[in-house]
């Protein structure tokens, strides 16, 4: 698979942007639930964590993309 995304053009670069934009809408998904009239903190929270858990997938696929391409 990670030959195939670095065959596709896909840089180790973009994995780990999409990793530091992940944490940074994780934290925009958090602030904007707390902001909604009927909010919940709990919803919150987990909205953030769900987004959050996205961004050590992406620095992963940096990790095994930049291994590539010094194949």
């Amino acid at each position: 698979m990670i030959e195939m995304l670095h065959n596709a053009g896909i840089k180790s670069e973009y994995a780990y942007a999409g990793g530091f934009a992940s944490i940074a809408l994780s934290l925009v998904a958090w602030l904007a639930s707390r902001t909604k009239k009927d909010h919940s903190k709990a919803q919150s929270d987990r909205w953030g964590i769900f987004i959050g858990h996205w961004a050590p997938t992406f620095f992963a696929l940096g990790v095994a993309l930049k291994l590539e391409e010094k194949n």
